[in-house]
């Protein structure tokens, strides 16, 4: 076996028998047998269905790969089958180091347990020590987050705190290995970002095995992809490609149509397809505005209990979205409308040269844009004593949007963009929720000056 794999499916099925009645499954548990001491054939009360035929693929140390399939395909079956959770009928799995799989919501919980008895248990599943868990249980009682509820017995909590949970021990457990399912779905803002957080860190020394029908996802978290299909394995490639062909072909069987493949063959067919004279111009007109096509975006206050950290010579105190003619602060907001974000730290210490700045970040924790204060005001830096506010602004417009949750994560440092010492980073300091999207594709969407359909 090779010393860089960390995962091998080989061959892996799966069979699942399937009774008409009740009274078939009674037949299957007896009658073989009788018909065994009889010396007759036996008989099959159950037709079998596939769940998986015939999987294989590798996971390589050090490596995120990326499994996409609609419902139904067999990815939560594959997944639970490469943790251990599930025997395969065939084939076989091989892997290297300690695995941690946050699969369904719950899985591995005892409900009638409370969250610290489970807490225990399920590191002890992941080979931990009583006295090791001891040790990390401030520290996953911290990053769940879920208050006197640990005492409490798990068959209370809601969806979202028993994956708070879940997650926060496979954080702490130091897997070679981690399997993600799409429960992260069910979390809040604040916690999916700390979650995309850890998963980002993670990357950068273990093996990543995440399974989604999110073709964003896949593509900003991982290199290469696997494409399941009605449980058997239809292609692997990169993440880009996969999730290329994935698209194609939902959009395919959705439309009942056969469409050309991206090749120099087909552009000669592609150029003879006929166009429909129209004009659209100004995307963001009043019409947009007034009508169900606009991107409204609820804005959340400022939460100056997100994790944050820096060396304290400032603390951030505030973050707001303000209306960029009235300087109000905003609630909710419209995409393509301008505003005017403003951060504002408290100097602990004299800065002679603060620096201001923030980055937008999606649900998927990846970076959309952001901006500083340094190269705006280089050449006349604006000191301030200890004690005093100071204050920066940045006037944009807000993108389109597609709906989703997304995070202003607000900075402040003292020195130059080379050089400088991080005093206060707030990693989610102010969430807003795009509830609503004409948005078709891509990170975000820009307000198009003209569009125009014509015929030639």
């Amino acid at each position: 076996m090779s010393d860089d794999l960390a995962i091998r499916v080989e061959n892996v099925g799966k069979l699942y028998p399937i009774f008409q009645t009740p009274q078939d499954r009674l037949k299957q548990m007896v009658l073989p047998h009788l018909q065994a001491l009889a010396g007759s054939e036996r008989k099959k009360y159950y037709y079998p269905f596939e769940a998986l035929h015939d999987i294989s693929f590798e996971l390589r140390k050090g490596e995120s790969l990326g499994i996409v399939g609609r419902n139904g395909s067999g990815k939560s079956t594959l997944l639970q089958i490469i943790a251990g959770t599930l025997q395969p009928t065939s084939g076989s799995v091989w892997s290297s180091g300690k695995v941690a799989a946050l699969l369904e919501l719950g899985s591995g919980f005892n409900p009638e347990f409370t969250g610290r008895e489970n807490v225990y248990l399920n590191c002890s599943v992941f080979g931990l020590s009583r006295e090791e868990t001891k040790e990390r249980f401030a520290a996953i009682e911290q990053f769940a987050d879920i208050g006197s509820f640990i005492d409490q017995p798990v068959k209370i909590y809601s969806s979202g705190m028993t994956m708070r949970l879940a997650f926060a021990v496979i954080a702490h457990v130091d897997a070679d290995v981690l399997i993600v399912d799409e429960a992260l779905s069910v979390g809040d803002v604040f916690f999916v970002q700390k979650c995309m957080r850890f998963v980002r860190n993670f990357q950068k020394r273990g093996s990543l095995l995440f399974v989604t029908h999110d073709t964003a996802a896949l593509q900003s978290l991982c290199e290469r992809a696997v494409w399941l299909e009605k449980g058997r394995l239809r292609e692997t490639g990169t993440a880009k490609r996969i999730s290329e062909q994935y698209i194609k072909a939902t959009y395919a069987e959705k439309q009942g149509v056969v469409f050309f493949d991206e090749n120099p063959e087909n552009a000669a067919a592609r150029s003879t397809l006929p166009l429909q004279e129209e004009a659209m111009v100004d995307q963001r007109s009043e019409f947009i505005n007034a009508s169900n096509l606009r991107n409204d975006i609820k804005v959340f206050e400022f939460n100056p209990d997100s994790d944050s950290f820096g060396a304290g010579g400032a603390v951030i105190e505030s973050v707001k979205l303000l209306d960029a003619a009235t300087r109000r602060p905003l609630s909710y907001i419209v995409g393509g409308e301008e505003v005017i974000l403003e951060i504002s730290a408290r100097a602990n210490e004299p800065l002679d040269k603060p620096i201001l700045g923030f980055n937008l970040k999606n649900q998927l924790g990846q970076y959309l844009f952001g901006d500083n204060t340094y190269l705006s005001h280089v050449d006349r830096p604006c000191s301030v004593e200890a004690g005093e506010i100071v204050t920066g602004e940045f006037r944009f417009q807000i993108p389109f949007l597609p709906p989703g949750d997304y995070v202003f994560y607000a900075a402040c440092a003292n020195g130059t963009q080379e050089d400088h010492v991080q005093h206060h980073w707030v990693h989610d300091a102010l969430a807003f929720r795009s509830e609503s999207s004409h948005t078709v594709g891509g990170l975000v969407g820009l307000p198009m000056l003209e569009i125009i359909l014509g015929k030639r």
